[in-house]
């Protein structure tokens, strides 16, 4: 049996007729937090909609637990532990905290009011706002949200794009520090950030995507020393 949470092998993919992904191998590790960085346009987001079954792999396999689940309709994936926050309408701004947990939630068949209860203890901005609809939040306290909406099912792994994506920086290293509470609380995370060296920087592992498939992968601290990477993907020594 694979050590591997989720793995990619071989994966293309795409939109119609336009390929996006082009032989594709990926895996997420158990309690890994994971980056994929790269230019605009590699495919970064098109890797986590393959997964989580929005779009549907034309060749090869993706496996949750040695478990093929390539094209498996997005319902039935968060049932078998895998969550999604999109970068874009993650969470319902017209309903209140509690409704979006409670939505979240919809597929369990038992233990709501526990995990609800334990996404409070453990993030207590929305224990603070819990009846306030999600619209009057802040740009980082609706990623927080979406965090947690997306963790009433407890799943195993957790699919995250760009949850820097928009925010001041002011508020980024919040939003991260989110990121590695959830991983905390025993997710795995497979997460595309634009903010390469940020993300890279709370991450074991990280893929450099180019053209659809991977230019360079290894551990997060050597390729951010990794003076090619730098150059080629992460702006050189001025970036900042």
């Amino acid at each position: 049996m694979s050590q591997h949470v989720l793995q990619a092998d071989g994966v293309d993919s795409g939109y119609g007729e336009v390929q996006v992904l082009d032989d594709l191998n990926l895996h997420l590790d158990d309690g890994e937090i994971v980056c994929l960085i790269g230019p605009n346009g590699a495919g970064k987001s098109t890797v986590l909609k393959t997964v989580f079954g929005l779009l549907e792999p034309w060749t090869g396999s993706i496996t949750l637990h040695d478990e093929e689940i390539g094209g498996v309709d997005p319902a039935d994936l968060v049932r078998m532990g895998v969550g999604y926050v999109p970068q874009v309408d993650n969470v319902f701004g017209s309903l209140s905290i509690d409704e979006n947990l409670r939505m979240g939630g919809v597929a369990r068949e038992s233990g709501l009011e526990d995990v609800i209860g334990r996404l409070y203890d453990r993030f207590q901005i929305l224990d603070d706002k819990r009846g306030a609809k999600a619209s009057t939040l802040s740009g980082g306290q609706r990623q927080v949200l979406a965090f947690a909406r997306a963790l009433v099912m407890e799943p195993d792994v957790l699919l995250i794009d760009e949850p820097s994506a928009g925010l001041a920086p002011s508020i980024v290293e919040d939003v991260f520090r989110n990121v590695q509470t959830v991983n905390e609380l025993g997710t795995s995370i497979l997460m595309v950030e634009q903010n390469a060296r940020e993300g890279l920087a709370i991450s074991d592992r990280g893929y450099v995507l180019d053209q659809g498939t991977v230019a360079y992968e290894g551990a997060a601290d050597k390729l951010l020393d990794d003076p090619e990477v730098s150059q080629l993907y992460l702006g050189g020594a001025d970036y900042e």
